[in-house]
């Protein structure tokens, strides 16, 4: 590469107060963007239950995080369009248009309608938004590091670009505190009903603040320097990707550097919060506080890892944060399951189920669009299975029988859900029922709630539920509310047909009587063990991309900077790190284990650390000032 001076141990001049203001100014709308983009991830389970209602829990799950991921595919192409963009006409205004195209979208999610209101248009209209705000992402992240780099001195530009490398985490820092703050104000009911989209409507206050410090900006000095000399690049693209000696800087950039940063920072972050949320069965609002409490102590951490890449390299510390995330990863999880509901962590180690099933009769679960339907007696066994965290074991059983879930003494017979037609409703509750008390009886943290049960179909609830020792005449005798038929109906305790000639009837509440839901019980959750388990996940998050920025700047030329950082950036963090989440969880699902899906982020964390050990080099002393 053209003139890449050395400035070794030469000291480098300190940063003036107006470039100093220029970089917050620029790091503070990044952080309102990454704010923007991470409010879907943290209220993933609301959007799932608002836009994929048609579908079952654990396929919406997927589906959901699918389209949380549709933002983060297409990033590499924000990254083409606007980094062409940023080369030609300049940084700032590029910045001024990737934040209204993430501002507008957010805004829009907070008021577009459900799926039960309009449809399969709902959903369709969501993941266009998710479309633009990672078309909008894709263009923001190198511009706003490139920006920053481009103003700091020569030898603190690792400690200058990682203030830069805090506004993802403070973004999702800030979209946790605004939902928890208003999760606090309207309680849980309210919020999962509506609630919820506040956070997106408030994107619209930030948006305005976000376009006034973009407008305050001054262009980048080291580009209007170059354009003022007539270096520009007239073709970024042909020029970063089309010859070999800069295409071949990109390339060790994703494989060496950003696959393996990417798999460790949503690993980290995001799937550690999946992980607490869905498959730990926290409290979401818990979970949500323990993750923003973790991002608040490792932050500064982005800063200590930024600033000591300029005393001994960048490489040495990513390759280290890889290397340690590979290695610890999974005792990792296993112990933030003991930390957070310990009650399953107990269960998982002393009870496994074991699924008998026809081979031919199982299908690996791996659903990417979410439409796809498993009604075979294995595959609805082993999803409900999945669904409640508990591992299991497949082993042969006779051809052409239904499968059988064995739990401790019990077992309990499954079924084929496209055989059963108009009786599946109540062969799956059936089913659900026997599971859920075999996996209580063997220790696992089931809480059943309480029924409402309308007084015509008392006795066949009593007849139904043997296990709860209900005497009709002493239930009829004890309290009872008189509701109205209308409310009966509103409730789905009676059809309408079912009130006919009915004015009202007395409805019984009948405790441990209703579904049962896998919980962490409150009591039992360690809050200092997992917070100290999700500080060190975000630790390593820290380590690996504190330093990237600047290494990132100093592999390209000032003409194709911009493009040229661009692409490797978010093909490793939109494709590798976006696909993270939904792969991981269907991965665990195929295996009956939850902790499989971790061999994704470890496996790519250590192909990256061997590339970048051997191909990757060191930047630290490059002056990209003088870099054309």
């Amino acid at each position: 590469m053209a003139n890449v001076a050395s400035v070794g141990g030469a000291k480098a001049a300190p940063m003036t107060g107006e470039e100093k203001k220029v970089i917050f100014a620029s790091s503070l709308g990044t952080v309102f963007e990454w704010y923007d983009f991470y409010l879907y991830g943290s209220l993933a389970t609301y959007i799932g239950a608002t836009y994929f209602t048609q579908y079952p829990e654990a396929t919406r799950n997927i589906f959901t995080l699918l389209a949380f991921a549709a933002g983060f595919l297409v990033r590499p192409f924000g990254a083409l369009v606007f980094g062409r963009l940023g080369d030609l006409v300049g940084r700032k205004y590029t910045f001024l248009v990737t934040i209204l195209i993430m501002g507008l979208s957010t805004f829009l999610v907070g008021i577009l309608p459900g799926a039960a209101t309009i449809g399969i248009a709902a959903p369709i209209i969501l993941i266009a938004l998710r479309l633009l705000q990672g078309l909008a992402l894709g263009g923001e992240y190198g511009g706003a590091a490139t920006y920053v780099a481009e103003h700091a001195p020569n030898g603190r530009r690792g400690y200058f670009t990682s203030w830069i490398q805090t506004t993802a985490t403070l973004g999702l820092f800030l979209s946790l505190i605004v939902i928890v703050a208003v999760q606090s104000l309207m309680g849980s009911t309210a919020f999962a009903a509506w609630g919820w989209r506040i956070p997106f409507l408030v994107s619209v206050v930030l948006l305005g603040i976000s376009v006034w410090i973009r407008l305050r900006m001054n262009e980048s000095p080291v580009f209007q320097r170059m354009k003022e000399e007539g270096k520009g690049s007239k073709a970024p693209l042909t020029e970063a990707f089309g010859t070999w000696k800069n295409a071949k800087i990109a390339i060790i950039a994703l494989l060496g550097a950003t696959m393996g940063q990417a798999v460790v920072w949503y690993g980290g972050q995001f799937y550690a919060l999946f992980f607490l949320q869905n498959v730990l069965k926290v409290d979401l609002q818990a979970a949500n506080i323990m993750v923003a409490i973790a991002l608040a102590l490792a932050t500064p951490f982005f800063v200590v890892f930024g600033g000591l890449s300029d005393k001994i390299g960048r490489k040495p510390i990513i390759m280290a944060g890889l290397l340690i995330a590979a290695v610890t990863y999974n005792p990792l999880f296993k112990a933030m399951t003991w930390t957070a509901n310990p009650a399953l962590a107990e269960a998982q180690a002393s009870v496994r189920a074991t699924v008998t099933a026809d081979p031919a009769d199982c299908k690996f679960q791996f659903n990417p669009t979410g439409t796809a339907k498993f009604t075979s007696s294995c595959d609805v066994a082993t999803a409900f299975l999945t669904k409640n965290s508990v591992p299991y074991d497949v082993v042969p059983g006779p051809a052409g029988q239904p499968a059988t879930v064995k739990i401790g003494d019990e077992t309990v017979t499954s079924f084929d859900a496209a055989a059963a037609g108009d009786k599946a409703k109540g062969m799956t509750a059936a089913f659900e029922k026997g599971v859920n008390i075999a996996l209580h009886d063997a220790g696992y943290p089931l809480k059943r709630a309480a029924a409402k049960v309308p007084d015509s179909k008392l006795d066949a609830f009593i007849a139904a539920n043997p296990e709860l020792a209900l005497n009709a005449d002493a239930v009829r005798a004890g309290e009872k509310e008189t509701m109205p038929a209308d409310k009966l109906v509103a409730g789905k305790l009676l059809t309408a047909e079912e009130t006919n000639g009915v004015t009202d009837m007395a409805v019984y509440t009948i405790a441990n009587g209703g579904t049962f839901a896998m919980v962490a019980d409150p009591a039992r959750v360690n809050w200092i063990g997992t917070i100290a388990v999700l500080f060190v996940l975000v630790l390593y998050v820290t380590m690996v991309y504190g330093p990237i920025a600047a290494l990132l700047v100093e592999l390209f030329p000032t003409r194709i900077r911009y493009t040229g950082m661009s692409l490797p950036y978010h093909i490793g963090n939109g494709w590798f790190g976006g696909l993270l989440p939904a792969t991981a969880f269907a991965m665990s699902a195929a295996a009956g284990d939850i902790y499989y899906g971790l061999w994704y982020p470890i496996v790519f964390a250590a192909i990256t650390f061997v590339i970048g050990l051997i191909f990757l080099p060191e930047t630290k002393n490059r002056d990209i000032h003088t870099m054309d």
